[in-house]
This record gives structure tokens, sequence and C-alpha cells, in this order.
């Protein structure tokens, strides 16, 4: 499989994963090892870096070596995201940022005017901007034309196991812009993320998929071969669909029999 590179870091896992949620700090370790995945994701204003046993969630992500991507979920206003991405870049030592400006609670869909707005002015302030989004190949292509490293089109609404929803817009978003698509919420199983890398995304961002999963760790090694399984249909090229049979064998040369009376 092929690396994912974003700006200036090359991955060779395309799966990024959350790191909330997760019934124990244990789990999310196994959870995210399990995986494979080189990128995760930390919720700034929302998560609880500190377990409810006094362990240090943030001290096992540097531990195991992942690239961190803060977050700025939780925040309604291009002022609260950027102000977010400003204590992240603090906090964790790092100008990457996964940008969400939300509109609503009931929903979770992102508030597209103030998304361009935070973004702009990210990208004014030196960050390396990975922004949430809707589905939407024009919002996508003036995030991709401002500078963002990627784009993340929604899946399906967050949390919500949906799956893809709308692989005609992905599509179209992958051969509009120039930059990575990574599939961010709505995945709920191994076969939906299979399904994104065969559309061409570039990787998949998922959480609760994995987090919520009766069996966190199992559900994690099995998106991790999905990711992968996904990528490589995709690079070897599907056969064409047609509308009636085509007889696998060739035709010419057939060996003829008479019939016969009994």
């Amino acid at each position: 499989m092929s690396a994912l590179t974003i700006a200036d870091q090359a991955f060779t896992s395309r799966l990024i994963v959350g790191s909330a949620r997760f019934p124990d700090p244990k789990t999310m370790r196994d959870s995210l090892r399990a995986s494979g995945a080189e990128m995760v994701t930390v919720a700034i204003r929302r998560a609880n870096l500190t377990g409810k046993d006094g362990e240090d969630i943030l001290s096992y992500l540097k531990e195991d070596n992942f690239f961190l991507l803060p977050n700025t979920a939780g925040c309604y206003t291009a002022k609260e995201a950027v102000t977010t991405a400003r204590l992240a870049r603090e906090a964790l030592g790092t100008n990457w940022i996964k940008l969400e400006v939300i509109g609503d609670d009931e929903t979770l869909f992102p508030d597209v005017p103030e998304l361009l707005k935070a973004a702009e002015q990210l990208l004014l302030d030196d960050f390396i901007v990975l922004p949430y989004t809707n589905d939407d190949p024009i919002t996508c292509r003036k995030l991709s034309d401002m500078g963002c490293a990627a784009v993340m089109p929604l899946g399906a609404p967050i949390g919500s196991g949906m799956g893809i929803r709308n692989p005609y817009n992905l599509r179209i978003i992958r051969e509009q812009v120039d930059v990575p698509v990574i599939v961010d919420a709505g995945v709920g199983t191994a076969s939906d993320a299979a399904i994104a890398m065969e559309l061409g995304m570039d990787a998949v961002l998922m959480n609760s998929a994995i987090s919520q999963a009766r069996h966190p760790v199992q559900m994690a090694g099995a998106m991790r071969k999905a990711i992968e399984a996904g990528r490589a249909a995709f690079e070897a090229g599907r056969m064409p669909r047609r509308l009636y049979a085509s007889a696998s064998s060739p035709m010419g040369g057939r060996i003829e029999v008479s019939g016969t009376d009994e």
C-alpha cells in the first residue's frame, strides 16, 4: 500500500483513530496498537486526558510515538475554534489541527460559514489545517483552494455508524480537489471503511466505530485490514460494471458438442 502524505508528513497507515470514549485507558491503548494507526486525534476541549485511576492518556500516546492531531471538537464559532487551536499548539507543541466548527448539538453538522472563517484565520497563523466538513464538493474545493492540507468530508453524521451515505459526492470531491480526502465520521463497521477506500479516499478517520464496539481491540484490527484491502482494491482497479452477463472464458475455440438420440 502506498504511503499517505499530508503536508510534509508521510504515513504508512491510512487509518486515523480518535482517542475518546473508550471504556478505559488500557482498552484505548490496545485498540490503537491493533489498528496500526500512526495518527491519533485528541479533543482539546472535551477529552479527559487523565483516566479514572490517574492514568495519563496523553503520556500513553506519546510513549507509543503516535503523531498527535489535536482537534477543536465542541467549538461552535470560528473564534472558539481559533482559540482552542492556539491552546493546542501551546499544550502539545504542534501546529497541526483538525478543525471542527459545529452548527448544533442535534446533528453535529459543520457550520460552514464559521468553518471557512476559522480555516482562513488559522492558515494565516501558520497552522496545518485539516477541516471536518459536509460532503459538499463546493465547500471542500474552497477549503482546498485556500490552502488546507486535507479536506475531511463526513460519511454520515458523527457517531451515527450509518456508513457512507453519499458515495457520489465523495467521488466528485476526490476528482475536484488536489489535497488528500479523508472520510471523517459515520463509519460503523469494517465494510464501511473498505467502501470509502475503494471510492478512492486517501484515508478514513474514526473513533466511535472502534471505541463503542463490543470488542474494541478486535474491531480495531478489523478496521486495519479493511483499510488495507479497500486501498489495495482501489489501486488495483476494479473491473467495469456491466448491465448484462459476460462470460469469463472466451467463446472462440469451443469444443463442439453434437446432440445424440437416445
